[in-house]
C-alpha cells in the first residue's frame, strides 16, 4: 500500500537500468542490443502512453470515487494496451514521443481519449461505469477479461478510430469470425455506435475527414485481445517461449497481468525477464491549461522501465495484436501457425479457419458459463486471490 501512494519523483531512482547483456531485447515487436543502442531502447519506452493511479480527478458517476488508487490498476494496464492500438493506427509503431518537442494534433487526441474525465472514450470514468455491466461494481478490482471485454464496448463509440475490437475467448482464434468483423458493412453495423459525423467533429476534438476517409475503407483496423490462464497458481513453463514470441511479432500490443494483486503492463522481454510499465505511482489528475493546451510529461515514463522474472508472471494475462490491414492479419496468422512448429514451445491458444461446432451451439457439452456463473464463479475465487480469474472452463 505504501508503494501505491508513491509519487513518481520517487520512483524514479529505484528502477535498475538494462543488464549489459548479448540477449536482445524485444520491445513489441522490434529487436535491439543493449550494448549498442541503449538509448532507442529507452526513447521506445518512454513513447508509449503510460497510465498510472491518479487522484483528484471528478468524481465517478458524479458522487463515487475521486481516485483509483488501490484498484484501478488492471483498468490502467487496459488503458495502455489500448492507447498502443490507438498510437499505431493513428501515429504509426515508429512514432517517438521526444520531451518539449510540439506534437501532432492527432497524438492530443488519442492522448484525449484517455484524460480521466467523464466524457473522454476510454477514461477511468468509462471504464469503471461500463464495468457493472460485467458485474464489477464501482471501486472493484478487474480480471484482464474484464477489462478487455469493457474496452471492446466502449470502442464502438469511438468513431475516430473506426476499430474492430475482437476477444478471442475458449483459447481459439476463429479466422472466418475475425475476416467478417473486420470487412463488415461500413459506415457501421449499428446506428448506436455511430453518431451523426457532425457530432463526430466535436467529439474530443477528433477531425470530421478522417472518419469519413475510414468509412469507405474496405477493411477495419482489428484489435485482437486473447484472454488466456498459462496453468493453475503459476505460469506454466512449457508457454514460456510461445509467450516470448509474442512479444517479437510486429503486431504485439503487449500482454495484460501481473502478480497477485498487482497488475502491470508488460511490453518486452530481455533474456527471461519481461520489462513493464507499472501502473502503481499515484500522480495528480491532468487537467488542460487555460490555452486548452494538456500538459503530457506525466503520461510517459521516463525512467528505465521495471523488470521481473518471467517465472514470477501470474498466470491470468490477456495478450494484444493489432492488424492494421488485412496483409498485416494474413501475416499474423502465418507467424502464429509456424510458432506451432517451434519445439519446447506449448501453443497458448489455437488458431482455426471455421469456428468449431460446439461453439455455435450452447447445448452441446454447455463448457462456457453464462455471465452469472461467471461472475459467481470469480467472486468466489477472488476472495482467495484477486488475481484469479475464470477465464473459460
Amino acid at each position: 500500500l505504501f508503494l501505491a501512494t508513491l509519487t513518481y519523483d520517487t520512483l524514479r531512482f529505484e528502477y535498475e537500468d538494462f543488464p549489459e547483456t548479448k540477449e536482445p531485447v524485444w520491445i513489441l515487436g522490434r529487436k535491439y542490443s543493449v550494448l549498442t543502442e541503449k538509448e532507442e531502447i529507452l526513447l521506445d519506452v518512454t513513447s508509449r502512453l503510460w497510465f498510472t493511479y491518479r487522484k483528484n480527478f471528478p468524481a465517478i458517476g458524479g458522487t463515487g470515487p475521486t481516485s483509483d488508487t488501490g484498484w484501478g490498476c488492471m483498468l490502467r494496464c487496459g488503458q495502455m494496451i489500448f492507447a498502443q492500438a490507438l498510437v499505431c493506427r493513428h501515429l504509426g509503431r515508429d512514432w517517438r514521443w521526444i520531451k518539449g518537442k510540439r506534437q501532432t494534433d492527432n497524438y492530443f487526441s488519442v492522448l484525449n481519449a484517455f484524460i480521466d474525465k467523464k466524457d473522454s472514450y476510454y477514461s477511468i470514468h468509462q471504464i469503471a461505469q461500463m464495468g457493472v455491466g460485467e458485474g464489477k461494481s464501482i471501486g472493484q478490482w478487474y480480471g484482464p477479461n474484464t477489462v478487455a471485454q469493457v474496452l471492446k464496448k466502449l470502442a464502438t463509440f469511438d468513431t475516430w478510430s473506426s476499430l474492430a475490437v475482437h476477444i478471442a475467448m475458449d483459447n481459439t482464434v476463429v479466422i472466418e469470425k475475425i475476416r467478417r468483423l473486420c470487412q463488415s458493412d461500413f459506415p457501421c453495423a449499428g446506428a448506436a455506435a455511430c453518431p451523426a459525423v457532425e457530432s463526430d467533429a466535436l467529439y474530443n476534438g477528433y477531425p470530421e475527414e478522417a472518419g469519413v476517409r475510414d468509412r469507405l475503407s474496405l477493411w477495419k483496423p482489428l484489435v485482437l485481445l486473447i484472454p488466456l490462464r498459462l496453468g493453475l497458481t503459476e505460469i506454466n513453463e512449457a508457454y514460456i517461449e510461445t509467450l516470448k514470441h509474442c512479444f517479437m511479432m510486429p503486431q504485439s500490443l503487449g500482454v495484460i497481468g501481473g502478480k497477485p494483486n498487482s497488475a502491470h503492463y508488460f511490453i518486452g522481454y530481455v533474456g527471461e525477464e519481461l520489462i513493464y510499465l507499472d501502473p502503481h505511482t499515484t500522480q495528480p489528475a491532468v487537467e488542460p491549461s487555460d490555452s486548452g493546451c494538456l500538459p503530457d510529461e506525466s503520461f510517459h515514463c521516463q525512467h528505465p522501465p521495471c523488470r521481473m522474472s518471467i517465472a514470477e508472471l501470474d498466470p491470468s494475462i490477456a495478450v494484444g495484436f493489432f492488424c492494421n490491414t488485412e496483409e498485416d492479419f494474413n501475416d499474423w496468422c502465418q507467424q502464429i501457425k509456424k510458432l506451432s512448429l517451434v519445439r519446447g514451445a506449448l501453443p497458448m491458444f489455437e488458431l482455426v479457419e471455421h469456428q468449431p461446432s460446439h461453439f455455435s451451439n450452447p447445448d452441446v457439452l454447455n463448457l462456457t458459463p453464462d455471465s452469472s456463473d461467471a461472475d459467481r464463479l470469480e467472486r468466489f475465487f477472488d476472495s482467495e486471490d484477486e488475481d484469479f480469474e475464470i477465464l473459460s472452463l
